[in-house]
C-alpha cells in the first residue's frame, strides 16, 4: 500500500510539474447538441420521414371518434345485437389504434437513437480534427463542471459543424 501511494503522490507531482505545457480544451456538450445544425437537419428528417404514419393515426383517430359519437347518437334507435356489433367494432378499433400508436412510438424512438448516435460521432469527430489541428493534448467533451474562456472551444466546434452542414 505504500509502494502505491508513493507511487501516485510521484505521478501527480510529475503531472504537476508537466500540466503547465498541457494545452487543454473543453467543450460544452450540451450547447453542442442544442446549437449544432445537424440537429435541426435530423430533427428533419424524422419528420419527414414519420409524416404519413402521423397522418394515418390522425385519421384513424378520428373516425374512431366519429364511430363513437356515432353510436352515442343512435345508440338508442339500435337493436342490442346491432349496438353490441358496433361497440365490438369500437373496440377492436381503439385495440389497433393503440397498437399502432405504440409502434410508432417504439419505431420513432429508434430512429431519434440512430441520429443521436450519428450526431455523436459527427461531434466527436469534429472535435478529434480541431484538436489535432490546433495541437490540444486533452479535450474534455462531458462532465465537465467549470471551464474558463481560455480552454472552451464549444464555439469553434460549432463553426466547424456548421460549415459541414453546409
Amino acid at each position: 500500500m505504500k509502494i502505491i501511494g508513493l507511487f501516485l503522490v510521484l505521478v501527480l507531482a510529475g503531472t504537476s510539474v508537466n500540466a503547465a505545457e498541457l494545452k487543454i480544451g473543453v467543450v460544452n456538450a450540451a450547447a453542442i447538441l442544442e446549437q449544432s445544425p445537424q440537429k435541426s437537419q435530423a430533427l428533419s428528417r424524422l419528420e419527414k420521414e414519420f409524416l404519413s404514419r402521423v397522418k394515418s393515426l390522425d385519421k384513424k383517430h378520428k373516425n374512431l371518434r366519429s364511430a363513437q359519437e356515432k353510436l352515442v347518437k343512435d345508440g338508442a334507435i339500435l337493436s342490442a345485437d346491432e349496438r353490441k356489433a358496433k361497440e365490438r367494432n369500437i373496440l377492436s378499433d381503439q385495440r389497433e389504434l393503440k397498437r399502432l400508436q405504440d409502434e410508432y412510438s417504439e419505431d420513432l424512438s429508434i430512429r431519434r437513437n440512430e441520429e443521436l448516435r450519428k450526431l455523436e460521432k459527427e461531434i466527436a469527430d469534429t472535435i478529434v480534427t480541431l484538436a489535432k489541428d490546433e495541437s490540444y493534448d486533452i479535450v474534455v467533451y462531458q462532465g465537465v463542471i467549470y471551464a474558463s474562456e481560455r480552454a472552451d472551444m464549444t464555439a469553434k466546434v460549432l463553426e466547424l459543424l456548421k460549415a459541414k452542414a453546409k
